[in-house]
Parts: C-alpha cells; sequence; structure tokens
C-alpha cells in the first residue's frame, strides 16, 4: 500500500484547511485510514480514523482526539482510494506534520501493535 498526502500549508488562526491521502496498491487489504500529527522533538498523536471497508455504514465509522472534535472531520471516498481530513477552525496548537496511515495486515507495525503504511507527512502551521 502506497499512500499521498496533500493539502498542508500556512493558514491564520481560525481559518480552515481539508487535507487528502490518496491509497494505491493493496487497497483490499485496508482496513481503516487514519491521521497523525507530529510536532518537533515530540511523538506522533492520533488525530482521528476511519473505516475504509464497512458496508454497513457507507459513510465509515469514525474516532478523533478529543483535542479536534468538533472542529475536525475526516471522511472516505471509496471510489477515489482517497481520504479528506477537514480542518476548521485551526489553533495554532494544531501546527504540526501530519501523516495519514493505513491499517493493513500486510504491513509492518506502525503503531500500538497495528501493522500497516505511514505516507509522507504534510506540514500544516497555523499562525496567530
Amino acid at each position: 500500500v502506497q499512500l499521498q498526502a496533500s493539502g498542508g500549508g500556512l493558514v491564520q488562526a481560525g481559518g480552515s484547511l481539508e487535507l487528502s491521502c490518496a491509497a494505491s496498491g493493496s487497497i483490499f487489504s485496508i482496513d481503516a485510514i487514519g491521521w497523525y500529527r507530529q510536532v518537533p522533538g515530540g511523538q506522533r498523536e492520533f488525530v482521528a480514523l476511519i473505516d475504509w471497508a464497512s458496508t454497513t455504514n457507507s459513510e465509515g465509522s469514525t474516532k478523533y482526539a478529543d483535542s479536534v472534535k468538533g472542529r475536525f472531520t475526516i471522511s472516505r471516498d471509496n471510489a477515489k482510494n482517497t481520504v479528506y481530513l477537514q480542518m476548521n477552525r485551526l489553533k495554532p496548537e494544531d501546527t504540526a506534520v501530519y501523516y495519514c496511515v493505513a491499517d493493513s495486515a500486510l504491513g509492518p507495525v506502525v503503531y500500538g501493535g497495528h501493522r500497516g503504511y505511514w505516507g509522507q507527512g504534510t506540514q500544516v502551521t497555523v499562525s496567530s
């Protein structure tokens, strides 16, 4: 599985950005796709997750970190093999490199015992 993240940039506090994560390769093996973020010197922290292959919920089940609930929305477009992270009401503390990650049994252990693949990061900078 290969992941291509895009959409980062510089925005003022209160503004919005949308990140995209396009998946390719062994799409059939993906169970979920999520976003993590990392600041210099810090560990990657969970942001949001959406299941990928659910047939009972066409929009996918989602999870969010408490710090982004109500401001960020994760969604998927299975036809485009893409997951989106809509980020609204951005704060300076949201500044980080954002990474998408795909849960896949085919991959190495990537976080918390989960197997999958990381995409490259995309920088999000929120100015005060």
